[in-house]
C-alpha cells in the first residue's frame, strides 16, 4: 500500500500544478479586460502575445493528428472498420449542421435582430473588404485537400491534407501487417514526444490569454457592444439551445451519458477556447481526453480531426443568424426560399474554415457576394463584435465535436463503458503532464482485461 501511495503522490503534485495554472488563465484573462477598458490603446498593442500562443499550439496540431491516425488506422485489422466509423461521421455530421441551420433560422426570424441599426459609409467599406477573395469554388476545396508534397500537408498546417496524408500511411501500414509494427512503435514514441512538448506550451496559456482578450476589449470599446446587444445575446442563447437541448438530449438517448458531466471533463479546454477564441487551440487536448475517456484510438484518430472541418455546428447557427441580421439591418430581408438556398451555400463553403479566428466572417461575406452582393456592405456592422461572437461559434463547435466522438463510438460499439464512468466521476484523473495514458488500465482494476484487449487492438 505504501509503495502504490508513493507511485501517486508525484501524479497528484503534477495536477496540482496545473490546476493553479489554469487558475492563472481566469486571472489573466479578467486582468486583460480590465486593462482592454481601461487603456485601449495600449491593450491592442498586446494582441500579438495571443497570436504568439495561437500559433504555438497550431505548430502542434499537425503532428499530433498524424500520429493518432496513424496509430488508429495502422493497429486496425480491417480496413472496412475505418470507412464504417468515418462514413457514420460523415453522415452524422450533415444531419447535425442542418439541424443547428434549422435552429439558427428559427430564432433569427423571432429576433429580427438588425432592425433598427444604420449603416454608415465606413462601416460599408468593412464589410466590402471583409469579402474580397472570402468564397472559393467546391472544386478548389477539394484540390486544396490534395498537398503539394507528402511533407508540405506538415508544413502548411492545413488539417484536411494532414488527415489524408495520415490515413494514407495509415493504410499502408495495415496493408504491410507485421513488418509495420516497428514503424508503428516508433510514431507512438513520436506521438509521446509531441504531447509532452504540448503540455509544456500550455504553460504559457496565461499570457496568452492575456494578450488576446485585452487587444479584442481594447478594439471594440463598450460602445460597439451596447448597440449590437441583441444579435450577440440572441446568438449565445441560441448555441446554449443547440448543446444543452439537441446535443444533451441526444448524448443522453444514445450513450446515457449527462452533457454537464462530459463538459465539466472538458473544462480546461472550453477555458482554453474562451480566452483564445479559437477551439483548434483545443484540438489536440481532445484527442488526448476522449481517448482517455475510453473511446478507442480509431474512433478518436477520425471523428476528431474530420470534425474540425465537417462539423461545424456553432458556424452554422452564426451564418445563419448573422444572414438574417444583415439583411434586416440592410432594410432587405430575405425571403424564406432565399434564406435556405444562401444558407445551404455557406454551410459548405465553411468547410474549410474550421477553427480559425474570424473565418466564420469571411465566409458569411463570400456567401453573400455569390448570393446577394447588395447586402455584403451590411456585413460590416457585426466586424466589431464578430469576436465575441467568435467565442461562442468556438465554443459551440468544440462542444459538437466532443459529443459526435463519443457517439460515433457509442454506434461503433468502439467505446468502454465502464472507463467513461470511472472517467467521468473523477477516479481515474487525466495526466496533465504527458496527455498520453500508459498506465491507464491499473487504475480501474475490475476492466483490466477488457482494457488490455483496447489496448493491443490499437498497437500501444
Amino acid at each position: 500500500m505504501d509503495i502504490h501511495q508513493h507511485e501517486e503522490d508525484p501524479v497528484a503534485a503534477r495536477r496540482d500544478r496545473t490546476h493553479y495554472l489554469y487558475l492563472a488563465v481566469i486571472g489573466a484573462v479578467l486582468l486583460g479586460i480590465a486593462v482592454g477598458f481601461l487603456a485601449p490603446g495600449v491593450a491592442v498593442e498586446l494582441k500579438p502575445l495571443g497570436t504568439g500562443f495561437v500559433n504555438l499550439i497550431k505548430m502542434m496540431i499537425s503532428p499530433i493528428i498524424f500520429c493518432t491516425i496513424v496509430l488508429g488506422v495502422g493497429s486496425v485489422r480491417k480496413a472496412a472498420k475505418v470507412g464504417a466509423v468515418g462514413g457514420l461521421a460523415l453522415g452524422y455530421f450533415l444531419v447535425m449542421s442542418t439541424v443547428a441551420l434549422a435552429i439558427g433560422l428559427l430564432v433569427g426570424n423571432l429576433l429580427e435582430p438588425g432592425s433598427g441599426l444604420h449603416l454608415t459609409q465606413e462601416i460599408a467599406e468593412a464589410g466590402a473588404k471583409q469579402a474580397e477573395g472570402a468564397s472559393e469554388s467546391t472544386t478548389d476545396f477539394l484540390l486544396g485537400i490534395i498537398p503539394t508534397t507528402l511533407v508540405s500537408a506538415f508544413t502548411g498546417g492545413e488539417v484536411l491534407q494532414t488527415l489524408l496524408v495520415a490515413l494514407l500511411a495509415g493504410f499502408a501500414l495495415q496493408a504491410m501487417g507485421s513488418a509495420g509494427e516497428p514503424v508503428l512503435r516508433g510514431i507512438g514514441h513520436i506521438q509521446r514526444l509531441v504531447f509532452r512538448i504540448l503540455g509544456m506550451i500550455m504553460w504559457a496559456a496565461p499570457v496568452g490569454a492575456f494578450g488576446a482578450i485585452a487587444a479584442v476589449v481594447g478594439a471594440t470599446g463598450a460602445a460597439a457592444l451596447k448597440s449590437l446587444a441583441v444579435i450577440m445575446i440572441g446568438f449565445y442563447l441560441t448555441c446554449g439551445l443547440f448543446v444543452f437541448v439537441v446535443l444533451g438530449a441526444l448524448l443522453r438517448l444514445v450513450a446515457g451519458i449527462n452533457i454537464w458531466s462530459l463538459l465539466k471533463y472538458l473544462g480546461r479546454e472550453f477555458l482554453l477556447i474562451l480566452s483564445t477564441s479559437s477551439s483548434e487551440s483545443a484540438l489536440p487536448r481532445l484527442i488526448a481526453k476522449m481517448e482517455h475517456l475510453g473511446v478507442s484510438k480509431p474512433v478518436v484518430g477520425i471523428t476528431v480531426p474530420t470534425g474540425y472541418s465537417f462539423n461545424l455546428d456553432g458556424t452554422a447557427i452564426y451564418l445563419t443568424m448573422a444572414s438574417l441580421f444583415t439583411a434586416e439591418a440592410m432594410g432587405d430581408p430575405l425571403s424564406l426560399g432565399e434564406q435556405i438556398s444562401l444558407l445551404v451555400f455557406m454551410i459548405i463553403a465553411s468547410k474549410g474554415a474550421a477553427g480559425v479566428t474570424g473565418a466564420g466572417l469571411a465566409t458569411l461575406a463570400g456567401g453573400l457576394q455569390s448570393h446577394r452582393p447588395e447586402l455584403v456592405d451590411g456585413v460590416g456592422l457585426i466586424v466589431g463584435i464578430d469576436r465575441f461572437m467568435s467565442e461562442a461559434r468556438a465554443l459551440t463547435n468544440f462542444a459538437g465535436n466532443a459529443v459526435a466522438t463519443v457517439l460515433v463510438g457509442t454506434w461503433t460499439k468502439e467505446i468502454d463503458k465502464a472507463r467513461v464512468a470511472e472517467v467521468l466521476a473523477g477516479r481515474v484523473p487525466f495526466d496533465e503532464q504527458t496527455l498520453v495514458d500508459d498506465h491507464a488500465p491499473a487504475a480501474v482494476p475490475d476492466q483490466r482485461s477488457e482494457e488490455g484487449e483496447e489496448k493491443a487492438r490499437a498497437g500501444v
